[in-house]
């Protein structure tokens, strides 16, 4: 399946690997859901090439999204591009009995896997993590995924959490987004079972470098082409050209950090032709000064031609 690049664990039954975009959930100018659209940004992605889909992650927006909505969302994606490639669909929620309910209609959908953030505002032990994550590992057949985003959860996984939760029938992988090379790393090396992905776009090469054996990034919504030629220069053994191909993605990475939280790749769509509508308020999108610079930034990198910047006007 890989050739250079990591394998993945030998307990995931999908075999994650390569690129997987945490997709976008697109809104109408009123902000309402706008399942057909969130469905064609994953058809966007997979036909450029990536090798998995993620709805529903932090890029999805979920915890601004209600029940029937997530569900909605879910259902689209699946039946859009279920059976081409993998789809593990975000399910996490503050509550293990509504993570519960949210797997278990992933799993009525036909996903494939389902991505499980621990469960954030209140504290938690590491108790309340493993049996939250023995409850929905049990309440589906599919396979789980851990999502590790301490910075927006509040909830960091220590490593002896993680063997614990790693014993769990059902758990196949880790997303981790914590930044934190020597967790990662030590993760990595003590659970070669289970599949890793690196969660944040500093990380894509490096992460790879790690162990990971997959990478789930936020600029691949935007330019999927530019993340997939680094997986696949890193695959091929070609690692000069997968780190110069990184020193691209900090750049884009950078480019897209310049406005309100998040509001970059859905402006970038914008740029590229592919109307995902507004950010869910209190989010939003960049304003008109913020959206040229980063059309200038964009060609100047090579990413966008001049051409694609008018075709949404």
């Amino acid at each position: 399946m890989t050739t250079h690049a990591p394998p993945p664990g030998e307990d995931d039954p999908l075999g994650l690997h390569g690129v997987v975009p945490p997709t976008v959930t697109a809104f109408r100018d009123d902000e309402t859901l706008d399942a057909a659209t969130t469905a064609e940004h994953a058809r966007f992605v997979v036909d450029r090439g990536v090798h998995g889909v993620f709805p529903l992650g932090t890029n999805g927006e979920f915890p601004l999204l209600t029940g029937a909505e997530r569900r909605e969302a879910v259902e689209a994606v699946v039946d859009e591009v279920g059976g081409e490639v993998p789809v593990i669909a975000g399910v996490g929620a503050p509550s293990t009995r509504e993570t519960v309910a949210h797997a278990e209609h992933a799993e009525s959908t036909g996903a494939d896997g389902v991505v499980v953030v621990t469960p954030f505002y209140y504290p938690l032990d590491r108790e309340g993590a493993v049996a939250h994550y023995e409850r929905v590992a049990a309440a589906v057949d599919l396979p789980v995924y851990v999502y590790h985003i301490p910075s927006k959860t509040g909830n960091e996984l220590s490593l002896d959490a993680l063997s614990e939760i790693a014993a769990i029938e059902n758990v196949a992988g880790l997303k981790d987004s914590s930044k934190d090379v020597p967790w990662l790393g030590q993760a990595v090396d003590a659970h070669p079972e289970l599949t890793f992905l690196a969660g944040s776009d500093s990380l894509l090469a490096p992460g790879l470098d790690l162990g990971c054996s997959g990478v789930v990034s936020a600029v691949a919504n935007a330019f999927p082409e530019l993340v997939v030629d680094l997986y696949e220069a890193y695959d091929e053994g070609d690692r000069e050209r997968a780190r110069r191909l990184q020193s691209v993605v900090y750049d884009v990475r950078t480019a897209l950090k310049r406005g309100p939280y998040m509001a970059g790749v859905k402006t970038a769509l914008g740029l590229r032709g592919f109307d995902a509508g507004p950010l869910r308020s209190p989010l939003r999108l960049m304003d008109g000064d913020q959206r040229e610079a980063l059309a200038d930034d964009l060609e100047a990198l090579g990413v966008v031609e001049a051409t694609d910047l008018h075709s949404d006007e």
